[in-house]
Order: structure tokens, then sequence, then C-alpha cells
């Protein structure tokens, strides 16, 4: 290198380390609404991700469920959050940020209650028992409430920054989600020790016991940061930023996007609705078909394109009367599907992960505490996503996404070598770098793109690839586990290097279809900052 290259190496990162203190700076200067939304996010962090780390394990042991159903216990509580967020993402946009948040934390708490009582109660277990029901019960109403929790805290990030914060705003909150995360590691870990003997056979009923007193306090904390008086100073002060950075250009641009927006048109609620309904009903039989039958048999048969054609009808009504929704542009249906396969290693956080490090390490500290090993990526994340915003604040949307996808898949191949711990840690850092890169831009992008009073509805709409990603991740792992890392006591033999392969395999699809797509994408997108 010449001195040259290094002293402009040198300028470079000194510059990027000037912008990365503003934007900071700035940041921390934020309203106090801003903290009403990322403080109690970090306690939802903690127990969101704590339950889907034990979820499979106390379906497992608890309700009596072999891996397959758990599997799908665990596609219909993430697949139906995100489908939750599709239909109810406008709720925020019309009951404000402050309600909905309070409401669908109020609501969470319920459902999370109903959950710690099916396991404190005795009424049996097994598919189909009382028990199961009333878990399910409790999962249905936490993920209903999860549909307006989620676009309403985004569309609160939007509503208390200014454009110079925003980036770091949904990098922060994205992060300190994976910051409570990290801690329900040492809370599921040291509570199911304590009570093993007072809640057998593993003391997880405990564990749910607490998350519902802690989802209680996140929404105490809410309603007493977010009052109306925060609100409009917060609004306030926004407003004064924005007005100072906006140049005369950027304010005509809002108001002619506004005026566009006015001439939108809305689709037909009831009927879409209808079919809505007539899917999931069809999808429920065909699972009760399946889980009966043990294979796919006559019913099954003619249940599956009935499914197929209410979707695609549901999906037909929604799009032919919204003539400027973006699922109506190619290049933006391509982005957001295309990162589906590399979206499979979120999904493998809670349905691969816990099992794996339960099984394939049994009888060491790892399999002992596997809740702490399965949460390392989000401490990972609390700490890289703003850092990694910060500095690329200004790249191109497209170009982060490659590459980030790429340092997100790769690793998973290290883990095709066999259960190593240390392998194991590296993969956990390398695709923890690679998320970071480009899945809180992604989901700036969707936010930014989004007419003015229709981020929740957006926020909804671009989570649907998501959706679909946890489902049919959801119907497979179950199968797989069982196949590749069954429980130890069966006596049959571990080929975890042979299902991490195929995981690297499917996830690399993503990265190398943005590559190839990159000249026809680069037609039909601006440069986001």
């Amino acid at each position: 290198m010449t001195e040259n290259q290094s002293s402009g190496l040198a300028a470079a990162i000194n510059k990027s380390l000037r912008e990365l203190a503003q934007t900071f700076a700035a940041f921390f200067k934020a309203p106090r609404a801003l903290w009403g939304i990322n403080i109690p996010y970090v306690f939802e962090g903690l127990v969101y991700f704590g339950i889907l780390t034990i979820l499979g394990k106390f379906c497992s042991e608890n309700v009596s469920l072999n891996d397959i159903h758990s599997g799908w216990v665990y596609g219909g509580v993430t697949g139906g959050i995100t489908f939750a967020m599709l239909l109810f993402g406008g709720v925020s946009d019309k009951i404000g940020v402050r309600v909905s948040l309070a409401l669908s934390l109020a609501v969470m708490m319920l459902g999370r209650v109903l959950v710690a009582l099916s396991g404190t109660l005795s009424l049996g277990s097994g598919l189909g028992s009382p028990m199961f029901f009333l878990m399910a019960a409790g999962l249905l109403l936490m993920v209903s409430a999860y549909g307006i929790y989620m676009p309403a805290a985004y569309a609160g990030v939007k509503r208390y920054t200014n454009p110079q914060t925003a980036a770091i705003g949904y990098a922060v909150i994205y992060g300190l989600m994976n910051l409570g995360a990290f801690f329900s590691g040492f809370v599921s870990a040291n509570t199911r020790h304590a009570f093993v003997l007072k809640f057998p056979p593993n003391g997880l009923t405990a564990v749910f016991w607490i998350y519902a007193g802690i989802t209680l306090f996140g929404s105490l904390l809410t309603l007493l940061i977010i009052t109306r008086k925060t609100d409009r100073r917060a609004l306030d002060q926004v407003g004064r930023e924005t007005r100072q950075m906006n140049t005369a250009e950027q304010n005509q641009a809002a108001d002619a996007r506004a005026a566009a927006n006015k001439k939108k048109i809305t689709a037909q609620v009831p009927l879409l609705a209808f079919l809505a309904w007539i899917a999931l009903s069809l999808a429920a039989l065909v699972l009760l078909v399946l889980s009966r039958s043990g294979k796919v048999s006559l019913p099954g048969v003619f249940l599956w394109p009935l499914l197929a054609f209410a979707v695609l009808g549901a999906g037909w009504e929604f799009l032919r009367r919204r003539p400027e929704h973006p699922f109506r542009d190619g290049r933006f249906v391509f982005f957001i599907f295309i990162l589906i396969p590399v979206q499979t290693l979120f999904a493998h956080n809670w349905l691969t992960i816990p099992y794996y490090l339960d099984r394939a390490f049994a009888g060491t500290g790892v399999s002992r505490n596997f809740e702490i090993f399965s949460n390392i990526n989000p401490i990972l994340i609390f700490v890289l996503s703003p850092l990694i915003a910060a500095l690329t604040a200004r790249s191109n949307v497209y170009k982060m996404m490659i590459a980030g996808t790429f340092v997100m898949a790769l690793p998973t191949f290290l883990l095709a070598i066999g259960p190593n711990v240390y392998l194991f840690l590296l993969y956990i850092l390398l695709m923890s770098v690679g998320e970071a890169m480009w899945q809180p831009r992604f989901l700036q992008w969707v936010a930014e793109i989004a007419p003015e009073g229709k981020t929740g509805l957006y926020m909804g709409i671009g989570q649907f690839p998501w959706f679909l990603t946890k489902m049919i991740t959801a119907m497979y792992s179950g199968y797989v586990i069982a196949r590749y890392c069954p429980k130890p006591e069966l006596g049959l033999p571990m080929r975890t290097g042979t299902m991490w392969l195929l995981y690297a395999v499917i996830a690399m699809a993503s990265p190398i279809a943005l590559v190839l797509a990159r000249r026809w994408m680069a037609k039909g997108m601006t440069r986001k900052g």
C-alpha cells in the first residue's frame, strides 16, 4: 500500500467515525417518546425470543408432541405473527401508536398467562388434549397482538425521528429487541433449573409465568413514558429538526407524494377477509388430515387445490383494486421474495438451533444451558447493528443486500463439518455480521417508501415473504430434526452435518440470485441512504 493510499484510507476511516459520532449524538437527543418504544422493546425482545427458544422443548416434553407437530406449532406462531401483521398492520395508523402499543402488550400478556396455565393445571397431554388447546389459545392471542405491536413500533420510530436519525433509529430498535433476546437465555436457564421440582418435568412452566410478568411491566412502561404530552412534544421537536434539514425541493416532492397518495384505491376488505379465512380454514384441515393419518390421504389431495385456489383468490382480490400496490411492481416483488432462502437461517435460530444444541451436545454444559448458547446472536446484533447502520448509512441498499446475504449464508457451511462448539460460535459471529449489514436497512427501506400515514400497512406488506419463510421452514424442519438430529435416548445416529449442508445450500440461493439480477434491479431502484 502506498503512502497516498494509506492516508486516503485513514481519512475515510476518520470521516466515517465523525459521521458515526454525529449520528449517535443526534439520536440521543431524540424525543422522550421514542424511548417509550425502545425501552419496552428490550423486555418484549426478551420474552418473545425466550418463548421461541423453549417452545419446542415445551411442546415435546410437556405437551408430548412429536418433533413434526412441534415444528407446526412454531410455524403457526411465527408465521401467524407475520400474517397478523399483514391483516392488522394498518391499525396503528388509525388508533395511534400509544394506544396500539398498550393494547397489544395487554393482549400478549393475557395470551402468555394462558400458556403458563396450560403447564400448571393438570389437563392431560398430547395433540388434541385440553392442555394443547389452552396453550394454542394463548399462543393465538399472542400472535394476534403482535400483528398490531410490531407495525406500531416501527411507525413510532418513523414518527419520533428525523431524516438524520431515522437510519440509526430503525437499527437501534432492531438491536434492542436482540439485546432482550440475549438476556432471555439467562432468565430461562436459571428459572428452569430453580423450579424444575415445583414445575415438572423441566421447570419451563415457571419460565412462562416470568415472561407474563415481564410483559405486564413492559406495557406499564409504555403508558408511563408515551403520554399525550410527550407525544406532542416529540412531534414538535421532530418537525423543527426536519424543517431545518429539508430543502424547498424536498418539501415540494413530499407535497406531490402526499397528493398522489390521496388517489389510491382501497380493496374491499370483507371479500378479502372472507377469502383469507377460507384459506386459513383449509390449511387447518390439511394439517389435521396429515396429523391424523401420517400421510397424504384422499381428503388431503382435494384440500390442497382448494387451499391454493383460496390463497390465489385472496391475493387477486387484494391486488385487483390496488393498481399502485407494491406487489404489482415486479422488481419490488423480486427484491423481497428472493430474500426467503437466506431468511430461513433466521427461522432456524428457533426451529433448529435449540434442538441442535440440546441434542448434539448432550451431556455437556452447552446442552444444559442451551438457551444461553441459542441467544448469542442477539447480543452480537445489538452491538453490530447500530454501528454498521451508521457506517453504511450512505451505502446503496442493493449492494448492502448482496454483501450482507453472502456474509450471512456462507458460514453455514462451517456447521456441515459436524458438532463443534468453536465452529458454532464462529458461525454465529459471522452470520450476525451479515445480518447486521442488511436486515435493518431492509426494514428502513420498506418503511421509507410507504406513503404518508400508511407506514404500518406497508410494514405488514413488506413482511409477507417472511410469513412464507416461517411457514415453509416450519413445515419441514421438524421432519429434518427427527431424521438428522433425533433425541439421544432413541439411540439413532446423529447426522447434523448433512442437515446444515442442506440449509447452507438453500441460504446461498439469495445472494447468488441478487448478483444475477443486479442490472435488471438497477433500472428500477433508486439509491437509498
